[in-house]
C-alpha cells in the first residue's frame, strides 16, 4: 500500500514538471530561433565566402586571416577604442562625482528619485534625435555653441568645424554619449552606495576622517563589483557603437573615416557594399567578440587577484 501510494506521488511530481517544462518551452523556442541560431549561423558564414545569394562556399579561415591583415579594420578599432576611451573616463569621473555629492552625510540633498530621473532621460531619447540635435548644436556656421564661444571670444572668425574636423568630430562623440550614459553609470554606483552600512561613514566621521578619505578608504573598495560591471558593460557596448557615428558621419564615418566604428566597418561589407560580402562580415563579428571576450576575462582576473 505504501509502495503504490509512493508511485503515485513520484507520477504526480513527474506530471507536474512536464507541465511546467510546457510553460518554459515558448520562451526557449523564440530563444533559440531568435538567438541561438542567428549566432551559430553567424559562425558558419564566417567560415564561407557568402555574398548574399546563392549557396554558401567553404572558405576556412580565408575571412579570419583577411580581417587580421586589414589595416582598415583595425583603424576603425582603434577610433572605436579612441571614442569609447574618452567617453568612459569621463562618464565614470561625472558618475563618481555625483554619487560623492549625493551620498555625502553632510549635505543630506533631498529628492534623489528626482535627479535620478533628470540624469537618465537622456538614454531612452531616441537617438535619431541627438543626433539631428547635436547636428544643428554643433554647426560649424549656425550653430549655437559656436554661436556662445565666440560670445566669449573663442573661434571669432574661424569657428570650430566641429563635424569636418577628426579630433574635433571624435571628441564630441564621445562627450555626447557621455551625456547619453552617465545616469546609468550614475544609478549603478549611487546603488552601490546605498547598499554599504551607513555605520562605516559615521563611525569615520566621528574619527575625523574627511570626505576624500571616507571615499578612497570605504565607498571605493565596496564599489569595485559594480566598477567592474559598469566597465565590462560599458566596453561591451562601447565595441558595439553603431548608431550615432553613423547618424552624424554616414557610411564611411566622415569626417575622414574618423567616426568609422568597428561596427560600421562590419555593416558596410554586410549591407552597403554591392555585392555583399556577408562571409567577411561574420568574421569580423566574432573577431570583435573574442576581442571583447579576452579583456572582459583579463578584467575579472585582475578584479579576483585583487580580491
Amino acid at each position: 500500500m505504501a509502495e503504490t501510494a509512493a508511485k503515485v506521488k513520484k507520477n504526480r511530481k513527474r506530471n507536474y514538471n512536464n507541465t511546467a517544462y510546457l510553460f518554459v518551452l515558448p520562451f526557449v523556442i523564440v530563444f533559440c530561433i531568435f538567438s541561438v541560431y542567428p549566432v551559430l549561423r553567424t559562425l558558419q558564414l564566417s567560415f564561407t565566402n557568402y555574398k548574399g545569394f546563392g549557396d554558401p562556399e567553404f572558405a576556412g579561415l580565408a575571412n579570419y586571416q583577411r580581417v587580421i591583415t586589414d589595416k582598415y579594420f583595425w583603424t576603425s578599432l582603434w577610433n572605436t577604442i579612441r571614442i569609447w576611451g574618452v567617453n568612459i573616463v569621463l562618464q565614470l569621473g561625472l558618475a563618481f562625482l555625483l554619487t560623492i555629492v549625493f551620498s555625502d552625510i553632510k549635505y543630506k540633498i533631498r529628492g534623489l528619485a528626482v535627479f535620478r530621473a533628470v540624469y537618465y532621460l537622456p538614454g531612452i531619447i531616441s537617438v535619431t534625435s541627438i543626433a539631428f540635435l547635436f547636428k544643428t548644436l554643433l554647426d560649424w556656421r549656425y550653430g549655437t555653441v559656436n554661436q556662445l564661444l565666440a560670445k566669449i571670444g573663442i573661434g571669432v572668425g574661424n569657428p570650430i568645424n566641429w563635424w569636418g574636423e577628426p579630433t574635433a568630430a571624435s571628441l564630441a562623440i564621445s562627450v555626447i554619449q557621455t551625456w547619453m550614459w552617465f545616469g546609468n553609470s550614475f544609478i549603478m554606483l549611487m546603488a552601490g552606495v546605498q547598499g554599504i552600512n551607513s555605520d562605516y561613514f559615521e563611525a569615520a566621521a566621528i574619527d575625523g576622517c574627511g570626505r576624500w578619505k571616507r571615499f578612497t578608504k570605504i565607498t571605493l573598495p565596496l564599489l569595485k563589483p559594480i566598477l567592474l560591471y559598469v566597465t565590462i558593460t560599458s566596453l561591451i557596448g562601447g565595441m558595439q557603437m553603431f548608431d550615432l557615428p553613423f547618424l552624424i558621419g554616414t557610411v564611411n564615418g566622415n569626417p575622414s573615416g574618423a567616426l568609422q566604428t568597428a561596427i560600421m566597418y562590419l555593416y558596410k561589407f554586410g549591407f552597403a557594399l554591392r555585392p555583399k560580402q556577408v562571409g567577411y562580415a561574420a568574421a569580423i563579428a566574432y573577431v570583435l567578440f573574442l576581442l571583447i571576450l579576452v579583456v572582459s576575462i583579463i578584467q575579472l582576473k585582475l578584479n579576483n587577484k585583487e580580491e
